[in-house]
């Protein structure tokens, strides 16, 4: 009970918000209508029985006429109105096709609409930057992509397949436990007599084989939920490598890099060998189970067919009917493999969902607005995932107008200052005051998101926005004219161009989105000194307006300011 409450608080927490979202009536009429028609087949399976015991009766009796009657038409049997095989066959098809179909579209819209509230949840306020600066995040939140495509997925189908089969066992069980009551008749054991005791032993039979089955099955769980891990894990640093190719065959890194795709895939392979080896025992035990569960039945209720207390019809039903209540009471059994994965699934996505949450609520610096139009820090302390503090109660007014260059030593806190300017960075405390103007950040690594080179030079704005005028124009002044004719070529644009190129792309945008502050994080630092010259001069003369915040290194760079700051002693100061 210490597991199963907290997992199926944490599966109602997933659950319930689709059910009660505006999507609610279309949800909850599509689960009603898959209840509906899972409850049908039950039925049917009820019916079937009967008809069962009827058909076997017709055999044993040699009697032609019902034997057609019960294949093709129907046949009143001990007051039952029994229909004709090929209808009742008929029928069941067309429900299960049916059940499966409008669970299908449940699931996708299930699916659609918790895949958009876990994105939206993972971009708001910055969340999907703040999971990767602790550890203590990374381990609730580690490859958020896999956790939004598959997760979510995984729990949808899991939830509404496992579910759904319970309600059936357990609808089963009530109907059929009724049917192998009156079927079977009493025991007398020892001297005690043992009313319905096929249903006793169908509960024994049962409970003995989940008693076995979770023994055997317990560490299951945490071997799904670290087979997710490990294979994304291994996911991960192939795309890592995809991603770093150039880097990696510069420094000819290739046998580096295998060991560790080697180790990657070690893990993954030792850990489901891990699986398979539990598996094969719980699938052996459970193999021996069904195996058994055959002719279990007919074992117990033989002696009654023997003595002539029943008829073939009767034991076949009586067969069938303590089947179906074996089955359902063995739901457990039948379904732990399911269960265990599932757990692993619910554990991943609840605690990737309480890392979000937790993130969020790390707001880093209070805002308010600033009548004067600078920015300013007011007691700022910035500090770094580790709790060591980069600057301690500092004040910093930076002026419309003025330009600025920050420098100091490397891991002095350049850019965590401008993180905070940004208000991305969550380690820090006391008051920024930032002016209702437009601001753009250009770190040193420029992002390049995938698709067109059009849409990779107008990012953020919407490419239509701008003309394809001004896109060349901004091409050519920054130096990439050789670029204008692929405009709207596709390609993997960050592999594609170089450092330098892409910095330069950077600086493109910039001129067309022609922001009032403009802050540059070592953002022409991969150019050489003639080029980021060029570059800072045409950001003079083409933005006069845009007031200039850089950090550099290269002396030459302070020359296009007008105020230099310094880094250093958990301090900001003026030079």
């Amino acid at each position: 009970m210490r597991i199963i409450i907290p997992l199926l608080r944490d599966a109602w927490r997933l659950a319930r918000p689709y059910f009660a979202s505006e999507e609610k009536y279309r949800a909850w009429l599509l689960l009603a209508a898959v209840v509906g028609l899972t409850l049908g087949l039950v039925g049917m399976d009820v019916v079937l029985s009967f008809w069962n015991r009827a058909f076997y009766d017709a055999l044993q009796a040699k009697d032609a006429r019902a034997f057609m009657d019960l294949l093709l038409t129907w046949q009143i049997a001990d007051g039952w109105l029994l229909p004709g095989f090929i209808w009742v066959a008929g029928a069941y098809v067309l429900v299960a096709v049916y059940v499966r179909y409008l669970t299908q579209m449940l699931v996708i819209g299930w699916r659609a609409w918790m895949t958009q509230r876990f994105v939206a949840a993972w971009m708001a306020d910055q969340v999907y930057y703040r999971l990767g600066l602790t550890a203590a995040a990374r381990t609730g939140a580690d490859n958020p992509d896999q956790r939004i495509a598959e997760d979510v997925r995984d729990f949808v189908d899991r939830s509404l397949s496992l579910s759904l089969d319970l309600m059936s066992n357990v609808v089963s069980l009530s109907s059929f436990v009724a049917i192998l009551w009156s079927l079977s008749g009493p025991l007398s054991l020892w001297g005690v007599t043992v009313p319905g005791y096929m249903v006793w032993a169908a509960l024994l039979y049962a409970a003995l084989g989940s008693v076995l089955i979770h023994f055997v099955g317990k560490p299951l769980a945490g071997l799904r939920f670290r087979q997710q891990k490990v294979e994304a894990d291994f996911r991960f640093a192939m795309m890592r490598l995809r991603e770093n190719a150039e880097g990696i065959a510069l420094y000819a890194g290739e046998a580096d890099e295998r060991k560790g795709l080697r180790a990657r895939f070690a893990a993954l392979i030792g850990n489901w060998w891990d699986i398979m080896r539990r598996a094969k025992l719980i699938n052996a035990l459970a193999g021996a189970y069904g195996q058994a569960a055959v002719v279990f039945p007919i074992l117990v209720a033989a002696p009654r067919f023997f003595a002539g207390e029943i008829a073939l019809g009767g034991l076949t039903q009586t067969a069938g009917a303590f089947g179906q209540v074996q089955g359902s009471m063995s739901w457990f059994v039948n379904s732990y493999a399911g269960l265990a994965e599932w757990r692993a699934i619910v554990d991943r996505l609840a605690g990737f969902e309480r890392a979000m949450k937790a993130a969020s609520v790390q707001k880093g610096l209070s805002e308010t607005y600033a009548a004067d139009g600078n920015f300013a820090l007011q007691g700022a302390t910035l500090g770094l995932p580790d709790g060591r503090k980069l600057a301690d109660a500092a004040d910093l007014v930076l002026q419309r107008g003025q330009s600025v260059v920050v420098t100091g030593r490397s891991g002095s806190g350049k850019s965590t200052l401008f993180r905070a300017l940004a208000g991305i960075w969550p380690f820090a405390s006391g008051i920024i005051a930032r002016p209702e103007a437009s601001s753009l950040f250009l770190p040193q690594r420029a992002y390049l998101p995938l698709g067109s080179l059009r849409r990779a030079l107008t990012y953020p704005d919407d490419a239509a926005v701008h003309s394809d005028a001004a896109l060349v124009d901004v091409l050519e002044k920054t130096g990439l004219g050789g670029l204008v004719l692929q405009l709207d070529a596709e390609d993997e644009w960050s592999q594609r161009l170089s450092g330098g190129e892409q910095q330069r792309l950077a600086i493109a945008r910039a001129l067309l989105q022609r922001p009032e502050w403009l802050f540059l994080d070592e953002a022409t630092a991969s150019l050489d000194p003639e080029s980021e010259a060029m570059l800072y001069a045409l950001l003079k003369r083409e933005l006069p307006g845009t007031t200039i915040v850089s950090i550099a290194h290269r002396p030459a760079v302070a020359a296009f300011h007008d105020r230099h700051l310094v880094m250093q002693d958990q301090s900001v100061s003026e030079t």
